[in-house]
């Protein structure tokens, strides 16, 4: 079953098309890994899919329903998708406690201690439940990343989007984090990734997307689109990145 559908997606900013007619689903318990050149629209598509920005035309189906109808109450809908971002996006003035639960108390209505008690599940999950009353500035980059993603987990989302969360890392830390993301995968979580990172979409993927200017190229498990593309500009896509 679709957790999200997308149907003839268009994003224009001014008179730049960053999106054209793009069709795709996800469906639950399902990983998607976005790929392409920067710029072909990956980022744009994860961040029209929670409403950051709004698209120009197009289909959102979420539940059977077009979230895109005015009657959508966006504010809810986007309680039903985990963000995490290339730049954490945390509260430097909250410990890493308070951060994943001032959403559940604010937003889902949670108590304080029902919030805690699923934040700290989470926290240990991604290995950062020693570090709950550190300050986002006391924390290495990949602690940060952890910390975002147990935050947005702690919000119990039907599909978690991910917006290339390797690319602030300093190499090392990188591994850690995508540590954590295969954890998540095995454990069945919906997941949309957009991601450079070639080897992890091959081991984690069920399929995979690559995108080029705007539109989708070419689909597949990643068995057919990273290791036997059939599209010319996939080809040259991956001659490129895979070493």
């Amino acid at each position: 079953m679709a957790v999200i559908k997308i149907e003839h997606l268009s994003k224009s900013f001014g008179r730049n098309q960053v999106l054209k007619d793009v069709n795709f689903q996800v469906e639950k318990g399902e990983v998607v890994c976005l790929i392409g050149s920067s710029g072909s629209g990956k980022s744009t598509l994860l961040r029209c899919i929670n409403l950051l920005e709004m698209p120009s035309g197009g289909q959102i189906i979420y539940k059977g329903e077009n979230i895109l109808d005015e009657k959508h109450n966006i504010q809810e809908y986007r309680t039903h998708l985990g963000m995490v971002f290339q730049q954490f996006n945390l509260f430097n003035n909250h410990n890493v406690l308070n951060n994943c639960t001032v959403g559940q108390v604010k937003v889902l209505k949670r108590s304080k201690a029902e919030a805690e008690k699923i934040a700290l599940k989470y926290l240990h999950i991604v290995g950062m439940d020693q570090y709950v009353n550190a300050k986002p500035r006391q924390l290495s980059g990949g602690q940060k990343q952890r910390v975002a993603i147990a935050r947005a987990l702690s919000m119990n989302p039907d599909v978690m989007l991910f917006d290339e969360p390797t690319s602030a890392l300093d190499p090392e830390m990188v591994g850690e984090v995508l540590k954590v993301m295969r954890q998540l995968a095995d454990g069945g979580n919906t997941m949309l990734i957009v991601t450079h990172e070639m080897e992890f979409a091959k081991e984690v993927a069920d399929r995979v997307v690559f995108m080029d200017k705007g539109v989708i190229v070419e689909e597949g498990p990643p068995s057919q689109v990273l290791i036997n593309p059939q599209h010319e500009r996939t080809k040259e896509f991956l001659k490129r990145t895979l070493k």
